[in-house]
């Protein structure tokens, strides 16, 4: 089975070899025209001019930006956002209208916010009420735009509590409830939820029109569809024929075995 939904590049996790202001015209020399982005600076507020020079990489690319995290920490040393974290909701807080106002000079109105990890200082209930609160100030700010926060489950060993699709769900139903807010849908990416034992076709027939944002990768090893075991062409087509309209972001590690986009033909990445 195959789909016609659009794919774009998930320019924090691929070209990486490139410094990260020259990816967006990587992907489009590689024939795609739209990116996403993790948050692409080390600070939840960057200076001025370090945000006029990502939003002007992206517009001289040519390329559109179809997907943004709010600042989620520290990536790499194995945080997983701060949504939840009592310690650094001020942060969080201080990050959400920058992040609106990158994605309303870009036109990209899809903001992950990645939920965090459970921590020592501060009970689950406690976690879970602030995450409440502060996924409700986001809704707010991105409903401005057009926009939708997107709320993640996440695979790995971190203690980040949101695994299945289910989690996911119940977290946007209890800040609707709580607040009000519309605008908040799933981040299905078809990796997290196989990785974790979620079984994704039910998830797919489910849940389909609960979907504001696909990513794929394959599993396991998190690597190029092809590598491993995951149906996902079948999978993709059964969430385009479920109504999904929106884009599929490439998000995984390149395998290093032939070129990161070689698995997919030219003409299907525009």
């Amino acid at each position: 089975m195959s789909h016609a939904l659009p794919y774009e590049v998930n320019c924090s996790i691929l070209l990486t070899d490139l410094p990260l202001l020259e990816r967006p015209a990587a992907a489009k020399a590689a024939g795609f025209d739209a990116v996403e982005f993790w948050w692409p600076f080390d600070t939840a507020v960057p200076a001025q001019r370090d945000v006029d020079a990502f939003v002007r990489a992206i517009d001289e690319a040519g390329v559109r930006l179809v997907g943004l995290n709010f600042f989620a920490g520290n990536m790499p040393g194995g945080e997983r956002g701060l949504v939840s974290w009592p310690a650094r909701s001020r942060e969080f807080r201080d990050n959400i209208d920058l992040t609106v106002e990158i994605g309303e000079r870009l036109g990209c109105t899809a903001f992950n916010a990645l939920y965090g990890n459970r921590v020592d200082d501060a009970s689950p209930e406690e976690q879970d009420a602030l995450a409440l609160e502060n996924l409700a100030l986001a809704a707010r700010s991105a409903a401005r735009i057009g926009g939708t926060v997107l709320v993640e489950p996440v695979s790995g060993p971190q203690p980040y509590p949101l695994r299945t699709a289910a989690d996911a769900l119940a977290v946007i139903d209890r800040v609707q409830a709580d607040s009000g807010a519309t605008n908040l849908g799933l981040l299905a990416d078809l990796y997290h939820l196989a990785a974790n034992g979620d079984d994704v076709d039910k998830v797919i027939a489910d849940h389909v029109d609960r979907i504001a944002h696909v990513q794929i990768a394959d599993n396991p090893g998190r690597n190029e569809p092809g590598t491993g075991s995951l149906p996902l062409q079948r999978q993709l087509a059964a969430i385009e024929n479920g109504g999904y309209r929106g884009w599929v972001g490439l998000e995984y590690k390149a395998s290093g075995q032939a070129g990161p986009f070689d698995w997919l033909p030219r003409e299907r990445r525009s």
